[in-house]
């Protein structure tokens, strides 16, 4: 089998951190975001993964050449010259997912989280017999999204809503598609989106199924959402494989700590935090709802909440740093400062306190 990602542009919404590398290599629970996906599609067996990007493709397949190899998967790019909107990159990579066996194939959304039910997706897929499958998630507020209106018992689709003002439905497009190699045929070459133009032929035809995504969904592309996100992941790591969770007396909660990093005394750490690879975390520090990024020093008796702490920064002694302060690569936070939502570009050094969310340059 093979999927396809789109991966797309710049991830404006995740800057600082995409400054440094394209968004689907940021790293979401100590691994870069894509590589949760490509780790659920080769455990059902897909053996080819193409990529649909439009901004530094080299960067991408340098870094992804090891895990090619270490998963035995073969990736590849599709690249546009133009961006080709979320269906124009499948007409794009025609060639690259068509083999000829008619074998249906998978297109996933590069910022979705979840649990990756894949195997139970190409069951459904096979039962229905229709032309295409789409995932779908309930979400509490679904006039901020396009609502997926459906028949609850078959899952047959009948239209879509684009941010309703009226209630017609809580599930939600969640990303994750299963299309027959016919799809292919809809999709011109050209900026084409396939939520607004695609589906709905395919729904006008009766002919596309949607499933229920069971477990959590979160589209991690915005600095917010990365953090609910994060505590979604480790929750269900919690019901799934709890050994891969850190414990201890000076542990809260859901947490994860890379083998190679180093937590001092005195230090209490949690809920839904993630301790990257070669982080050292000096004693009496607090940490909260926040991720901190491979090769990132906390000094002493500091305290961290609700925050992203970039790779290779530093964190100052006594400094406090909350309410979504992001901080990009190699970020310097002098003792005893305070952050509270700065946005810090890389390279930087903070030596004065940020008192209201702001872009430090």
């Amino acid at each position: 089998m093979k999927a396809l990602i789109l991966v797309g542009g710049f991830g404006t919404r995740l800057r600082p951190l995409t400054l440094s590398v394209p968004k689907p290599l940021v790293d979401f629970a100590n691994k870069p975001m894509i590589l949760h996906q490509i780790e659920a599609l080769k455990a059902i067996g897909v053996n080819e993964v193409v990529l649909a990007i439009n901004y530094q493709p080299e960067v991408m397949l340098n870094f992804l050449k090891e895990f090619e190899a270490k998963l035995g998967i073969k990736i590849t790019c599709s690249q546009e010259t133009e961006p080709l909107g979320t269906a124009g990159p499948l007409a794009l990579a025609r060639d690259k997912l068509v083999d000829g066996s008619g074998e249906p194939f998978f297109v996933l959304n590069s910022d979705v989280i979840s649990e990756y039910p894949l195997k139970e997706m190409i069951a459904f897929h096979k039962a229905h017999g229709g032309e295409a499958s789409i995932m779908v998630t309930k979400v509490d507020e679904p006039s901020k999204y396009g609502v997926v209106v459906m028949d609850e018992t078959t899952g047959q689709v009948e239209k879509f809503v684009e941010k309703p003002k009226l209630f017609v439905g809580n599930k939600i497009n969640a990303g994750i598609y299963l299309l027959n190699p016919s799809v292919l045929d809809r999709i011109e070459l050209r900026p084409t989106s396939i939520e607004k133009e695609v589906f709905p032929n395919i729904a006008a035809a009766k002919k596309l199924y949607a499933m229920v995504l069971p477990g959590f969904w979160m589209d991690i592309g915005q600095p917010r959402d990365y953090i609910s996100g994060l505590t979604l992941y480790l929750d269900s790591l919690r019901k799934n494989s709890p050994s891969k969770l850190a414990s201890g007396p000076h542990i809260v909660g859901n947490v994860i700590v890379h083998e190679t990093a180093n937590i001092g005394e005195g230090c209490l750490i949690g809920p839904d935090v993630a301790i990257g690879p070669g982080c050292v975390v000096e004693s009496g520090v607090r940490l909260s709802r926040c991720t901190v990024m491979r090769g990132v020093r906390i000094r002493k008796h500091s305290c961290i909440s609700s925050s992203i702490i970039g790779w290779h920064s530093t964190v100052g002694q006594w400094a406090r740093v909350e309410n979504m302060t992001i901080l990009g690569e190699d970020v310097h936070v002098c003792d005893e400062v305070y952050s509270n939502g700065g946005v810090v570009l890389p390279h930087k050094e903070i030596k004065s306190n940020i008192l209201k969310p702001e872009i430090v340059m």
